[in-house]
């Protein structure tokens, strides 16, 4: 039987890469969205990927979520914590409104996630976390204050529950995502774009399945000694 892989925010942009290269790798997976029902339909259409919608912000619906997908499929064994939100504005605008939502969609929702199965990964002794985190976690951005201090507080999740969770043979790891072409960086003007792509020193954007395979690798048996540990893919723009 295939192990169970839950993806939050999977039908669209790096998380729907990621649902297409865990279900071609074997897994069976369950992609969450929190709100375009017409896209998650579209993409269960396309794949055959279940889609569920709950918002990773709320922990009973998540809880509540999660079971359901346990019923659907069985025990979730491989977490990809992908779901994330900006509300970006320069510190002196932004609002507590704007600090709240992204705080507790982009860091309290990774907790929310990992929370309800966490119990069920300790008594199987196996799991298989991974947090994709952002470059801008590493490093900070102009206006994102609130983006960056939960990227970078999703490192400390993980390196937290790396310790907690080796003895149980579960792994937690992250992903520094640099720009990657999603359709929201695609979308901005081309000259915005264009400056982008001059600080990558790869001389291009990141594609989303790039992303996906170092998902694929840090799920797997062979990668079970990795562990807490954060895998940055920004094209050298970045080092930490």
């Amino acid at each position: 039987m295939s192990r169970v892989a839950l993806v939050t925010g999977g039908s669209r942009g790096i998380g729907a890469a990621i649902s297409k290269e865990l279900k071609e790798a074997g897994y069976t997976v369950a992609a969450t969205y929190a709100g375009n029902d017409e896209a998650a339909a579209a993409f269960t259409a396309e794949t055959g990927i279940k889609t569920y919608k709950w918002n990773v912000a709320d922990y009973e619906s998540s809880k509540a979520g999660i079971a359901q997908v346990e019923a659907d499929l069985g025990p979730v064994e491989v977490v990809i914590a992908n779901a994330g939100i900006t509300r970006d504005a320069p510190f002196h605008k932004m609002t507590p409104d704007q600090w709240k939502e992204v705080i507790d969609t982009n860091l309290t929702g990774v907790f929310n996630t990992i929370h309800p199965i966490w119990p069920g990964m300790r008594e199987r002794k196996f799991g298989r976390i991974v947090v994709i985190s952002s470059i801008n976690g590493q490093k900070g951005q102009f206006a994102q204050v609130n983006y960056a201090a939960t990227k970078a507080g999703d490192l400390g999740i993980v390196k937290s529950l790396a310790q907690e969770g080796a003895r149980a043979n579960i792994t937690a790891n992250a992903i520094c995502p640099g720009y990657i072409g999603t359709d929201m960086v695609m979308a901005v003007p081309e000259k915005v774009r264009e400056s982008i792509i001059a600080q990558i020193p790869a001389g291009r954007l990141g594609e989303p399945e790039e992303i996906a395979r170092i998902v694929k690798f840090l799920v797997s048996d062979d990668a079970g000694f990795i562990n807490g540990s954060t895998v940055s893919a920004n094209g050298a723009q970045f080092f930490v």
